[in-house]
């Protein structure tokens, strides 16, 4: 998929619903409110996302993503220890109301330790905790996964402080109006923690990789790996950075509110393209 400046070229099938969907005057379907991580990993000489590829009978099956998932009610409810940006000085970032903030902060760090085993908390503000990869952790974590326990009474019960300055937020997309699953979707940056590793555990994944990104591009491109547009726009924004100190110093200037949304564009002569808008 080659996407540029003015956007990126729609396939048939999409200009084939979409059309459907204005002819039909159909009503465009609530966004669900979602949160995906992209954990970085420094190299020799570079630096390595992690990716997973969605199961096919997933919502986006067979796409290549980063960890993430829909906000849950318990989200916004769950009162716990919490460290870095306060929920209103989220709610700045993010462009939404202070418990809101909160739910998309704690679904990002849930959905981060469901789908990769990794735990952005620790004993109290300054640390990180380590290896999460035990049996009793493994436990815990498909406790999790089934709603069986929730992301505040983990931490509780093991005394630990939700990091939530270890999120760095990046930006937010909304998914066009015709599909009829939509989703209102912040992406944030994290630093894979010292001591922790990343673990194939999610039941929606059947495939993960770390890869450099200009590599993941480059593999999307040769259609080796198959990618949404905001996944592969948001690998070239971070490739762009350079390194990791480049990613947050470019995280610290992102606008995180305001939503990408793709518009498609059907000209009377020419191609259709989705517009970056």
């Amino acid at each position: 998929m080659t996407i540029d400046s003015d956007g990126f070229a729609a396939p048939a099938a999409l200009v084939e619903h979409a059309r459907r969907f204005q002819a039909e005057g159909g009503t465009p379907a609530t966004p669900r409110v979602a949160a995906t991580v992209l954990l970085l990993r420094p190299t020799d000489a570079d630096f390595e996302v992690y990716v997973i590829r969605r199961v096919a009978a997933m919502t986006f099956g067979g796409m290549y993503a980063f960890p993430g998932g829909g906000v849950d009610r318990s989200d916004s409810e769950a009162h716990l220890d919490w460290a870095g940006p306060t929920p209103g000085e989220w709610a700045d970032r993010l462009g939404v109301a202070p418990q809101a903030a909160q739910a998309v902060v704690c679904a990002a760090a849930r959905e981060v330790f469901e789908e990769a085993g990794v735990l952005l908390a620790g004993p109290n503000r300054e640390t990180v905790v380590g290896d999460v990869s035990g049996d009793d952790w493994e436990a815990a974590r498909q406790d999790l996964e089934g709603r069986r326990l929730g992301f505040a009474a983990l931490l509780a019960d093991r005394q630990l402080t939700l990091r939530s300055d270890l999120l760095l937020p990046w930006s937010r997309w909304i998914t066009p109006e015709f599909e009829p699953r939509r989703f209102d979707t912040y992406f944030f940056i994290a630093l894979l923690p010292a001591g922790q590793r990343t673990r194939d555990v999610s039941g929606e994944a059947d495939h993960t990789l770390w890869i450099r990104p200009a590599d993941a591009l480059a593999r999307a491109q040769a259609g080796e790996l198959t990618m949404l547009p905001p996944t592969v726009v948001t690998l070239a924004q971070v490739a762009a950075a350079g390194d990791l100190a480049g990613v947050a110093r470019a995280a610290a200037d992102r606008d995180a509110a305001s939503p990408v949304t793709p518009r498609l564009d059907l000209p009377p002569d020419g191609e259709p393209r989705f517009v970056l808008g």
